[in-house]
């Protein structure tokens, strides 16, 4: 038997690749599914199922896409209901793939239709368990993500019955596969690793330590922070099915000449999205544009801040037109309409106003901090990131929160912004997001709290208080 784990870092998704005997299943695939069909291909394969373990709420998948392609059957656990055909797999189910088995076991909690794949070897042994969002390494699937009119503690209760019954009386060397690694925020706090085995979880992940079924209930439900707004979308499109990710690219990589791309902008409910990295947007860009850069969580912060039912038209970097436009189906986003071509030196040698955002390192923060009764130190970190240590009298707005321009209402026109994030990602997108609203005074602090953290003279505090 073949396994590969396909993970993509800027989602913390995993998707995998399984073969024997010339027959492969693919689970949780991506929406872009070329990389499934090259490495068949490469390895002289057929795709035979496509095993979906519960309705993603972070991403699109590829099933429709990908049974399109190969006529194999998308595969769901009990209690699922779709717009599109699917093999409703019943529990204990039994597939063959080559010489090796796979047995749907439904472990309910996350969502309803939840459900893990096992892998047994021809003489019958469980070899590894494709958990999805049901088991993570050191930690297990949020029950807070609409399953009907359950509760958060009814579906933890399910996930603490189906954890004890369904996976915890296998063996210790049985391999885990989850479906999420490290920054996913379909669990609260994931550990490093993308793969683990039952052994090491048993004594490492705080939800499978020996408890009652309220302390468990309690250890999973407190501290969850509110799923990023495009959770319930995406759950929704891969539920209800979607248009062809060739369609998407059609429309998307379409090459706007200068009078077109300027007359896209002019349309009020148009969004200009720049996916260049921050050093290249800080240094220029075209004014009202929206800042998330494909070098860090780019479908992420994409799904979190942009509206789904407005039109998108791109900036990039030469080359990376494809890359952006696919990366934002990822999450859904299907109304691009096309990228500036040339990029952002077109728009610049046209001779047309540009915008610019000052760095500055946090030395200077520290030099002007006793010197301007102005001076505000803007933290769009989360807030419980913010609590862990801030500069004193820092405000506190999550970036996630400065989608909604009310979010602004606190920051007067007198104040001298200086924003930053942990490490400077997220303060781009933040700026951005500030001067597109107007707010035009403000200095992003470059290496963000990981650099002012260190520095001498600026007094920092650990305390819950948000100033407002």
């Amino acid at each position: 038997m073949f396994i590969q784990q396909l993970y993509t870092g800027c989602l913390s998704e995993a998707a995998y690749y399984i073969d024997s005997e010339g027959e492969a299943a693919i689970i949780d695939p991506l929406r872009d599914i070329d990389v499934y069909l090259a490495l068949a291909a490469e390895r002289k394969a057929t795709i035979k199922y496509i095993f979906e373990t519960h309705f993603h709420a972070d991403f699109v998948s590829g099933h429709l896409d990908l049974a399109k392609a190969t006529g194999a059957p998308i595969v769901y656990g009990p209690g699922t209901e779709t717009s599109f055909p699917i093999h409703l797999a019943k529990d204990g189910e039994i597939f063959h793939l080559g010489k090796n088995t796979i047995e749907v076991l439904h472990t309910p909690g996350h969502t309803i239709e939840s459900s893990c794949y096992l892998v047994r070897t021809p003489e019958g042994r469980p070899h590894a368990l494709f958990t999805g969002d049901t088991l993570f390494v050191g930690d297990v699937g949020r029950p807070d993500l609409s399953s009907g009119n359950l509760s958060r503690e009814e579906l933890a209760g399910m996930l603490y019955d189906s954890l004890h019954a369904r996976i915890l009386p296998l063996p210790d060397d049985l391999i885990i596969y989850p479906a999420h690694g490290p920054g996913s925020s379909c669990g609260k706090n994931l550990g490093p690793n993308t793969y683990s085995t039952l052994k090491e979880e048993k004594e490492t992940n705080y939800a499978l330590k020996d408890q009652p079924r309220e302390e468990f209930i309690k250890a999973v439900t407190d501290g969850l922070l509110a799923p990023p707004q495009y959770f319930s979308i995406n759950a929704r499109i891969n539920k209800e099915g979607y248009g062809s990710l060739d369609e998407v690219l059609e429309t998307g990589l379409q090459p706007l000449d200068l009078v077109t791309f300027k007359a896209w902008i002019s349309k009020e409910e148009a969004i200009l999205l720049d996916t260049r990295q921050s050093e290249f947007f800080v240094a220029g860009f075209v004014p009202g544009s929206i800042s998330i850069g494909l070098d860090g969580r780019f479908a992420e912060w994409a799904g979190s801040l942009l509206p789904f039912d407005r039109p998108i038209v791109l900036v990039t970097e030469k080359g990376e037109e494809k890359e952006s436009v696919i990366r934002l189906a990822r999450v859904g986003f299907d109304k691009v309409k096309g990228y500036l071509d040339g990029g952002f030196p077109v728009w610049r040698e046209s001779g047309e106003p540009i915008d610019m955002i000052i760095d500055v390192e946090p030395d200077e923060l520290a030099m002007d901090i006793p010197f301007d009764d102005n001076l505000l130190v803007l933290d769009v970190r989360r807030e419980t990131e913010f609590a862990d240590g801030h500069v004193k009298g820092a405000m506190n707005i999550p970036l996630q929160d400065l989608a909604d321009p009310g979010s602004m209402a606190n920051l007067e026109e007198r104040f001298n912004l200086y924003v930053h994030c942990a490490g400077g990602y997220r303060s781009i997108i933040a700026a951005s997001l500030l001067k597109r609203q107007g707010i035009h005074n403000l200095r992003n602090v470059t290496g963000g709290w990981g650099g002012i953290k260190e520095q001498k003279g600026i007094e920092i505090v650990k305390e819950n208080s948000v100033l407002n």
